[in-house]
């Protein structure tokens, strides 16, 4: 018989390294499946504060807070329409240039603004705008201040470039 004893087998047994368990894993290095998710990361948050911070955003906010201010302020028809002519005349001048605003005026002024997104002048709400900012006349039964806070949102908003 070629069997061992059993004492034999436990001193083989006390001979050998005690179990343990091998060393957990580290973060680093990295797996290459992480540094591509943290690449994907880093790209999309730089694209979002870029995003929020174009001076185009900027302006727009900016402008939208005054056109609010100008909404809430309970003024004449006069002031409320030079104050949108004024500020409507600012934005596009900062937004599509001094060379493509600056010496439109008028009709033309007015269907600039509708080709770029402030459709609520159409028809004779920005015609209506312009008498009244340069001292037309003024009947309440033809003006509606809606309408003219509503275009100078929409071309603020949802200009087209």
């Amino acid at each position: 018989m070629g069997g061992v004893t059993p004492k034999v087998e436990s001193a083989w047994l006390a001979q050998l390294a005690p179990a343990h368990a091998p060393p957990s894993p580290g973060w680093l290095p990295l797996a290459p499946g992480w540094w591509g998710i943290l690449i994907v990361l880093v790209v999309t948050l730089a694209l979002l504060a870029y995003w929020q911070t174009r001076p185009s955003v900027q302006l727009r906010r900016v402008a939208l807070r005054e056109l609010e201010k100008i909404a809430a302020s309970d003024s004449d028809t006069t002031v409320l329409a030079q104050s949108l002519e004024h500020l409507l005349r600012r934005y596009a001048v900062a937004q599509f240039g001094r060379d493509a605003v600056a010496n439109l005026s008028g009709e033309r002024w007015i269907a600039f603004v509708i080709a770029h997104g402030g459709t609520g002048f159409s028809g004779t709400a920005g015609s209506d705008l312009l008498r009244v900012a340069y001292g037309g006349d003024i009947s309440s039964n033809n003006v509606d201040r809606t309408l003219w806070l509503n275009g100078a949102r929409t071309f603020i908003k949802r200009r087209k470039q």
